[in-house]
């Protein structure tokens, strides 16, 4: 049975990051490995050199190398995550020395699905008025889901929401006319003119907080009626969001700052989704193309 921790970062990565079910099992599998060679050790008593160890172990048993590579991809992951929630103390992922994950963006939708998606959601019931604000705001703002169901009614103004981000920082995000009037006529149908600071924007049909399981199913079910048929996540609509913005011209500078990204090399990586963006740059702004 899977440890706690485990479960938690496995939830992570199909919710958060759209992971295949198949690159599930392998992340998993490497893990369940530490975990039978620690024994009874817990997560947090994991040290430095308990990992190097368990390299060392599995290079003795002839495991290949890209596996132990795979593994150690794993291992990075799995502790980094435990460290941003606040499980651990210390990363001792960051001891490993391997090239970044997460750099090969998932499944981008063109500006057309983008408008299938968004207007999927068609008719005046709860949960269809609910859908189609989750969507628009995805898209609007690039917010992760998590930063979604963290959203309370008192986040969003007539021209911005504040996103609580990792780390519990803040940030002002502005949100288009659209997407505004897609919340407001959800709060309006579901609320009436009532409305506490603090509740949640998002809730159920029982009157609870959205959690991110279920933006990820709406979202995959209105992905469906729109037949698009790439495979997406909300996170899919916060890498169209980046990628459209570089696309018509917006600053590098600024999309980190709406992501919320801490560094500039985590927003640079949707730079290699165009190509053809950095060839039309070059043509244009060389003295000598």
């Amino acid at each position: 049975m899977d440890s706690p921790f485990l479960i938690r970062f496995l939830h992570y990565l199909r919710v958060e990051k759209g992971v295949s079910p198949h690159t599930l099992t392998a992340y998993r599998n490497d893990l369940r490995l530490l975990e039978r060679f620690l024994a009874s050790a817990s997560w947090q008593e994991v040290t430095e050199e308990k990992l190097w160890n368990f390299l060392g172990l599995l290079q003795e048993r002839a495991y290949a190398t890209a596996s132990i590579c795979r593994i150690t991809v794993s291992l990075k992951l799995f502790f980094r995550f435990l460290k941003q929630e606040g499980l651990i103390e210390e990363d001792l992922g960051a001891f490993l020395d391997l090239p970044k994950v997460w750099q090969r963006i998932p499944e981008v939708l063109s500006r057309a699905e983008v408008e299938r998606l968004l207007n999927a959601p068609a008719g005046e019931e709860f949960v269809v008025l609910r859908d189609r604000a989750i969507l628009e705001l995805l898209y609007a703002t690039g917010m992760r889901v998590t930063e979604l169901c963290l959203c309370n009614i008192g986040d969003v103004t007539d021209k911005c929401v504040i996103v609580h981000g990792k780390g519990s920082k803040e940030r002002q995000v502005p949100v288009g006319k659209k997407a505004l009037a897609a919340i407001d006529a959800f709060l309006l149908s579901s609320r009436g003119e009532v409305k506490e600071h603090k509740a949640p924007l998002f809730i159920t049909r029982k009157g609870k907080r959205i959690d991110r399981v279920t933006v990820w199913r709406r979202v995959q079910f209105w992905a469906d009626q729109a037949e698009i048929r790439k495979k997406i996540s909300p996170h899919t609509l916060r890498h169209s969001f980046a990628t459209h913005l570089l696309e018509g011209g917006a600053d590098l500078r600024v999309i980190q700052e709406l992501l919320g990204h801490e560094e500039i090399s985590t927003t640079d990586r949707y730079t290699h989704l165009r190509k053809d963006l950095v060839q039309r740059a070059f043509d244009t702004f060389h003295p000598r193309p």
